[in-house]
């Protein structure tokens, strides 16, 4: 289908002029590549685009659908306005300053890759799947290297993931034998966009490689010492598979830093949040008060301490990260309104 509706466009989206619609299917830095369908273009960001952006989350990412000016004859363009997006996974940019970074947009699913060796992080794996919740798509873990990996190590492994990943499918592949590619695939319907997550190592690019048919990314080997692997794929990119299943590659992510979760929360730790429900006094705060429900199931072990450590912790990351944001809207506000003081001063003078 060599079409917009080939790139997965949502019919009930009307906001936008047909003629100029296009699809954000690379970033790079500041660079731009972008597809009405038929065609493919560099584009840039109108002088306008850049002045109202606030942040970088207005920027677009990959799986963005854009409206902006073509130059056919030159296969350039010139980005106007990113249209509202249906999902966005956002994670804190790396470094120190407080920025929300756009991973992809508008993708139905999230493949959350790991690999079945001994790198497999189940804490890292729940950051994941609350970050896919509150992104507005659906998770799905992929366990891969199946092939290198003992029939009881499967089981054990996925019997552990499943302990996390409450109620996501959990599919165990393998990019060499093929082995498990027939179920993914039914999570690859035509026209549908997957976002792929994950580590350094994990398989991705060996991946996409293997569901297109060819090789159109790049891999390398991992550590044998410790299964990390190095950066292969250094930026997003869509790609359109041979069934018309829309899938975005994104380099590897050692450690994801969230930005928001909050209304996810209870969605990725539901075991908790039931337990919770179960406490005698409503606003319990599982430390020294009686009748506590979660206290009797860590004493028990019905709760593993990890698993309940790790919703304490991400509990307090996500409240932290809400205050910074917060103190850096009301400064960037107070800066506005200075500027446009500044602004009106200058102008009548």
């Amino acid at each position: 289908m060599n079409s917009i509706e080939g790139l997965g466009w949502d019919v009930s989206i009307q906001d936008a002029e047909k003629d100029k619609l296009a699809r954000v299917i690379a970033v790079q830095k500041n660079s731009y590549r972008i597809s009405d369908g038929e065609v493919e273009f560099f584009a840039h960001l109108s002088g306008k685009f850049l002045n109202l952006a606030t942040n970088s989350i207005d920027l677009p990412a990959v799986g963005d659908w854009v409206e902006a000016q073509k130059l056919v004859d030159e296969r350039k363009a010139v980005i106007h306005r990113v249209l509202p997006r249906k999902s966005q996974f956002v994670r804190q940019a790396a470094g120190l300053k407080t920025e929300g970074q756009i991973v992809s947009a508008n993708m139905d699913l999230v493949f959350i890759v790991n690999s079945l060796n001994h790198d497999l992080n189940l804490r890292r794996m729940e950051r994941y799947i609350l970050a896919t919740y509150e992104s507005g798509a659906s998770p799905v873990v992929v366990l891969t290297k199946l092939d290198e990996s003992a029939p009881e190590e499967v089981i054990q492994i996925t019997a552990q993931v499943e302990e996390v990943a409450i109620g996501v499918p959990i599919i165990a592949i393998s990019s060499i034998s093929g082995e498990g590619m027939e179920e993914l695939m039914d999570y690859l319907p035509a026209q549908k966009t997957v976002a792929l997550l994950g580590s350094s190592g994990v398989g991705k690019s060996t991946l996409v490689n293997k569901l297109f048919g060819e090789i159109v990314q790049e891999t390398n080997d991992i550590r044998e010492a410790d299964s990390k692997g190095r950066h292969t794929t250094t930026h997003r990119e869509m790609f359109i598979l041979p069934n018309g299943a829309l899938l975005i590659d994104t380099p590897g992510m050692r450690e994801l830093q969230l930005w928001e979760g909050d209304s996810a929360i209870d969605t990725t730790f539901q075991d908790v949040e039931a337990l919770a429900l179960e406490c005698r006094f409503t606003d319990c705060q599982h430390d020294t008060e009686p009748g506590c429900r979660v206290k009797e199931a860590l004493k028990s072990g019905e709760l593993a301490d990890e698993r309940f450590q790790s919703y304490v912790k991400l509990q307090r990351e996500l409240a932290f990260e809400k205050r910074k944001q917060d103190q850096k809207a009301q400064l960037e506000e107070k800066n506005k309104w200075k500027k446009v003081s500044k602004e009106l001063k200058r102008k009548y003078k």
